[in-house]
């Protein structure tokens, strides 16, 4: 008997635990995809459920009110929506040219291990801390108060951790032959960082922008230890105004004795969920656009 007949049943034995494995983990992957879009799905009906009522063109352009009925969320919504135009403004060329001179510039020596480490855990620490961090630092050092600047700067410092590793990640991906093609036809490193490494790593550098914005819109904690208002009815004129935000409002109205409140809370939390996904709908068109034009 040949050896290739020997070894027969044990290579068939082999593929069909390897099948199985195979078949195993698809079916994990799946469930990991189909488990959490189904308890959001029944949490977004349960708040439709309880707030639909509620959300119309009137309570978006109304200011917060004592009476339940006459209640708005525009102060939340403005300071939002300024929120995220000024961390994304502060965090993204920080973090992203902190991922270039990491990447391309840095050598590898123990100050750029140990700082590669620390941005890591950064990554992990939980929002309350950045907060105190930004009360002393903002508030009380800078003298920024408790305005909208000192508050995306917090906002700012919580995400710039994971802004920095999925540039580095989206950096990566960029082949070295296309910087040495580059180098070979006389480009210095910046104009091959400019030109040919940053338009094929755009499309990564914006989803890791999608993902920590998306993170800093729901952020509640490091925003209420820095101070931001609870009840306004107002909306930021400047970067030095006092101010508020959709998550505080939802926290302060979902607090009240009244369930009358509650209402407001859950059409307040659809506008939430609302303002974010058209926010991330934005960034990934221009990613896909961006994504076009360097292919």
């Amino acid at each position: 008997m040949s050896g290739a007949q020997l070894s027969s049943p044990t290579t068939a034995t082999t593929r069909r635990r390897g099948l199985y494995s195979e078949r195993a983990f698809y079916a994990l992957a799946l469930l990991s995809i189909i488990l959490p879009l189904a308890m959001l799905a029944i949490m977004l009906l349960g708040v439709l459920k309880n707030g639909g009522a509620r959300l119309s063109w009137d309570f978006i352009t109304s200011y917060p009110s004592r009476k339940a009925d006459h209640a708005g969320i525009l102060p939340g919504l403005v300071g939002s929506l300024y929120l995220m135009g000024l961390t994304a403004l502060i965090a993204l060329p920080l973090g992203v040219g902190a991922a270039i001179y990491l990447e391309e510039y840095g050598k590898q020596s123990r100050m750029s291990r140990l700082i590669e480490v620390n941005i890591a855990n950064l990554a992990g620490v939980p929002s309350i801390v950045y907060g105190l961090l930004g009360l002393g630092l903002f508030v009380r050092i800078l003298h920024f108060g408790r305005s909208l600047l000192a508050g995306a700067s917090t906002l700012a410092l919580l995400v710039l951790p994971m802004v920095v590793l999925v540039s580095r990640e989206a950096l990566r991906t960029v082949p070295r032959g296309l910087r040495e093609a580059a180098f070979a036809l006389g480009a210095t490193q910046w104009q091959t960082i400019r030109q040919v490494v940053l338009p094929i790593a755009y499309p990564g550098i914006l989803t890791g922008a999608i993902l920590a914005l998306s993170r800093a819109i729901g952020e509640t904690a490091p925003l209420v230890v820095i101070g931001a208002l609870t009840y306004i009815t107002f909306v930021p004129d400047g970067v030095d105004a006092p101010f508020t935000a959709l998550p505080i409002q939802i926290f302060n109205w979902v607090s009240r004795p009244q369930k009358a409140f509650i209402v407001d809370a859950a059409a307040g939390i659809v506008v939430l969920v609302l303002t974010m996904l058209i926010l991330n709908g934005v960034a990934i068109y221009l990613r896909n656009r961006l994504q076009k034009r360097a292919s």
